[in-house]
């Protein structure tokens, strides 16, 4: 997917925004806007019905992890019918999809639209080598769900994940890079993978300070610095 292509998928843009020629991508990140959208609303039922199916997915995911819970699990636990767990989230990475959204939304508003030198009012190249270093830390804290999400081949490249690339690659862009920004984005995005991160730290011992410097090596390189 392009990345024209990933901004069609944004609920909406500021209005009146400046785009590079021709694109139609947004000319600085803060142009973009989270592409997750709030649940529906709702009947009371089916709102207490989805509260109950969240709670306890997040219960058992903390106590046992999201490779050990199953949607039987799930539905015993919030005392509902199986089949009412994938009405409401027609598949279990749908599910993983749910529980991660509220944090993704929070996720995205630092890097849109909070403070320096994660948000907007800092250099492209301060921003982009702290959006790695919170990126790596959300890896690692939210890994159980990430990695079962990115599971699912109709899931993987979720629109979440095209905000993410969409906005290593405006920042690549204003800090000075050269080259083919849709491959060095990617190149990027695949040093926060979350199954990346896990085994770097489980299984060769790396640490996050060192993953994040790993990372700024790369972005500094690909910006020529």
């Amino acid at each position: 997917m392009s990345p024209t292509e990933a901004n069609g998928l944004a609920t909406s843009l500021e209005p009146g925004l400046e785009t590079s020629p021709g694109t139609g991508t947004p000319t600085a990140a803060t142009d973009l806007l989270p592409f997750t959208a709030g649940p529906p609303v709702e009947r009371g039922d089916a709102a207490r019905n989805r509260l109950l199916l969240l709670d306890a997915a997040r219960r058992l995911i903390s106590e046992h992890g999201a490779d050990a819970v199953t949607m039987d699990d799930i539905a015993a636990a919030a005392g509902v019918g199986k089949g009412t767990v994938f009405r409401r989230f027609g598949s279990r990475a749908g599910l993983m999809m749910v529980l991660l959204d509220e944090d993704e939304r929070a996720n995205q508003q630092a890097f849109l639209f909070g403070p320096a030198p994660l948000g907007p009012d800092a250099p492209p190249m301060d921003r982009l080598l702290a959006f790695g270093r919170q990126r790596i830390r959300f890896a690692h804290d939210h890994h159980a769900l990430l990695s079962a999400t990115n599971r699912d081949p109709h899931t993987r490249h979720n629109a979440p994940l095209m905000v993410l690339r969409q906005h290593i690659r405006v920042l690549l862009e204003s800090a000075g890079t050269t080259g083919d920004l849709d491959a060095q984005s990617d190149a990027l995005l695949a040093l926060l993978d979350a199954d990346y991160v896990e085994y770097q730290l489980a299984v060769r011992g790396r640490t996050q300070e060192q993953l994040a410097d790993a990372w700024e090596s790369v972005a500094r390189k690909l910006c020529g610095q």
